[in-house]
């Protein structure tokens, strides 16, 4: 007992010499454009009619004088390298005394922001389009405004956290009893999926439909911000999905974040509120099998108005994650923390490739020369000639990527990838650039020292890429198989060590 005594309360001594008075500062900007824009997220090019609702970007600084953590959210597909040096520079050139390197991304998932891929267009484009450098220019000028914004904002504050329960994100990986690619009359989709034992967003209604490949994480994490007065002043939510009910749609959308900020903010005033997606690579705010019972239910909450189907699901969850909100902000206000340590390592890991066969390369270069021979539309619209075209050069560029994986994988076995882990005090934040399947987040939580772990998807330096588990590869279908996934499952395990070994440094 004396000695049980005795490491408690060194702990606590060792956390009290770490600690210092806390400075935090926020900003957001508004990235939305007016101007037609290309719009990712699907196998062909959309072009924007539009703003259905703001697209934003959000800064959050927390400083404590010996080190800084500025998360940056973007309403956003992905966030690649090139876009990540933008802002970084122009934050650089601007406000030199700002540690740009310890600027944390991540893109909430949204399937309705513009255009922010740097790769050239191999297509022709007849309909008028804002240029996609000049839509990157903006957002990167915007971000950079948030991030200095932020931090010239610090003053003293304190942070509370807690957790609390919303489900969002279902398993989107249909599981069958059979292997679905012998099924008689089974149509492949070379460049896009090789289905196996799992289907992403298959058919439930299935003889052989056997359930999940997993379930769903209704855990919501939270960081609340508050003044030296004790106000509210924002918050981190964490939650397990990508922002994709309206991934189809051809205006600029936020998604359901945009609902989870109207929500919030009816009741707790214009605060900011910094969204981040945590592990979900294999969930979607998708029910699969539950569909007419959903479809009664909002129709008899919401009523048969003139809307997307899909808004009503993104008001549906917005409700969800703000009595979450709620629920925790009652309690975790009990404790408001002004002085803790704060510990932000940031590293490159390097992680083991998802390795091409040389039957896989070979077969990729028969159905590249295949598709190289097919011609770009000379009929129909503009608009249909775009979405034929794009679509087209999205499976050659697929084809190819892998090619040259092939010889890639040779030289460089191995992918870096840029990691930020963060102490706040009790809790903690881990960051990775991948869709990354949720069992991974788990074994990440359950071996970290820390209360809370806040894991954090889609935070730049690749533009994402699926990382599946073990039990996916073997499962295949889309999101794991050589076209959806740069790093393998061995990969992942590594990501796991990396993320516990320094998570356990930052605890001593």
């Amino acid at each position: 007992m004396k000695k049980s005594f005795y490491w408690i309360t060194a702990a606590m001594m060792m956390g009290s010499l770490q600690a210092a008075p806390l400075k935090i500062g926020w900003a957001s900007r508004d990235v939305s454009t007016t101007e037609p824009v290309g719009i990712r997220g699907q196998f062909y090019l959309r072009i924007s009619e539009g703003v259905l609702d703001p697209l934003t970007v959000t800064a959050l600084v927390v400083d404590n004088g010996k080190d800084s953590v500025i998360f940056l959210s973007c309403d956003a597909t992905s966030i690649r390298r090139f876009l990540m040096e933008m802002i970084r520079d122009r934050v650089a050139k601007k406000a030199p005394e700002i540690p740009v390197g310890k600027i944390v991304f991540n893109a909430t998932h949204t399937h309705s922001a513009g255009d922010l891929y740097d790769t050239p267009d191999p297509f022709p484009c007849g309909v008028k389009r804002m240029p996609a450098k000049e839509y990157q220019a903006f957002f990167a000028d915007r971000a950079a405004e948030a991030v200095m914004e932020a931090w010239k904002n610090r003053t003293p504050g304190g942070v509370a956290w807690g957790y609390g329960y919303a489900v969002v994100g279902h398993s989107r990986r249909s599981l069958y009893l059979d292997d679905t690619s012998l099924r008689p009359g089974n149509v492949s989709k070379p460049g896009f999926m090789t289905n196996g034992h799992c289907i992403m967003y298959g058919n439930t209604n299935d003889d052989k439909f056997a359930g999940y490949e997993a379930g769903a994480d209704p855990f919501v994490n939270l960081l609340y911000t508050f003044d030296a007065k004790n106000k509210l002043t924002g918050a981190i939510l964490n939650v397990p999905c990508p922002s994709q009910c309206s991934e189809s749609i051809t205006k600029l959308s936020a998604d359901f974040w945009h609902d989870v900020r109207l929500a919030i903010r009816r009741k707790h005033g214009d605060i900011f509120l910094l969204p981040q997606s945590a592990a979900a690579g294999d969930l979607a705010p998708r029910i699969l099998h539950y569909k007419a019972a959903q479809e009664r239910r909002f129709r008899l909450k919401y009523g048969d108005k003139d809307e997307y189907r899909e808004q009503r699901a993104r008001k549906d969850i917005a409700e969800r994650i703000s009595e979450a909100f709620d629920e925790v902000y009652s309690w975790a206000k009990k404790d408001i923390r002004t002085d803790l340590p704060l510990k932000h390592s940031v590293s490159t890991v390097q992680l083991s490739r998802w390795l091409i066969t040389p039957e896989e390369v070979e077969t990729e270069k028969k159905l590249s020369g295949q598709f190289k021979n097919q011609k770009f539309a000379e009929t129909g619209t503009p608009l249909e000639r775009l979405y034929h075209d794009s679509a087209l050069a999205s499976r050659r560029s697929r084809f190819q990527r892998i090619i040259e994986r092939y010889e890639l994988q040779k030289k460089e076995p191995k992918l870096s990838m840029e990691m930020h882990v963060v102490q706040i005090g009790d809790i903690a934040f881990a960051t990775n650039r991948f869709e990354l399947y949720m069992d991974y987040m788990h074994r990440i939580q359950a071996r970290s020292p820390f209360e809370q772990t806040f894991v954090v998807q889609l935070a730049g330096d690749g533009g994402g890429s699926y990382l599946p588990t073990e039990r996916g590869k073997e499962n295949r279908g889309y999101s794991a198989n050589h076209y959806s996934c740069q790093v393998s499952p061995e990969g992942g395990l590594e990501l796991v060590e990396e993320t516990v070994k320094i998570l356990k440094e930052l605890a001593k």
